[in-house]
């Protein structure tokens, strides 16, 4: 099973548009749209969604270290797109993001909670990256850090809401189908 899953990751790369992923909001300046970046950009709102997706479904210790994890390294990457620092691959990397995490749910796999961090933490530096790079200069830096980690702990929490709602509901298989939902959308932005 996990041999297949790893052949179908790497099979999701090869698709076309792969580089244009990433929405993007425009002009940026400060807490509001720091807080807007990961609403208004639909492969964040996605994988945003889908790591507190992940973690419910996992249980126990990961529901808080996995979000955590990401937030945290989120900002990591903020910090070295703010300042420029060269990251190859952002936009394939939070598309795959999409893609690796749906199918992750859709599949039902788990990991240790420690894993599951390192792994969600990996996606999380590219999607930061992408908001460190539209950071404003000077004293916006801040607020538009702090609005974008804020927008993204909320999106996490949704999807947790969700997947505990789906745990307290016995239907996995409605967690299962919103991974593969998430999938099919990552899917759509990859050939659009």
């Amino acid at each position: 099973m996990r041999k297949s899953v790893s052949r179908i990751m790497v099979a999701l790369l090869w698709f076309p548009g792969i580089a244009l992923a990433h929405t993007g909001i425009g002009e940026t300046s400060g807490l509001m749209h720091g807080l807007a970046h990961p609403i208004l950009g639909v492969d964040h709102l996605l994988a945003m969604i889908a790591v507190g997706l992940w973690a419910a479904q996992m249980g126990g210790r990961a529901t808080g270290l996995v979000p955590v994890a990401f937030v945290g390294a989120m900002i990591l990457g903020g910090i070295l797109g703010f300042f420029g620092l060269s990251m190859p691959f952002i936009e394939e990397g939070i598309l795959l993001s999409v893609l690796v995490l749906g199918i992750l749910i859709a599949a039902a796999l788990r990991f240790s909670p420690l894993y599951g961090a390192s792994i969600v933490g990996i996606f999380a530096l590219f999607h930061g990256y992408a908001h460190g790079t539209e950071m404003p200069s000077a004293m916006g830096v801040v607020s538009y850090t702090a609005g974008f980690a804020l927008a993204t702990a909320l999106l996490h929490l949704a999807g947790i809401a969700l997947g505990v709602l789906f745990r307290k509901a016995d239907t996995q298989l409605a967690n299962r189908v919103a991974g593969g939902a998430i999938v099919m959308a990552g899917v759509y932005l990859s050939l659009s």
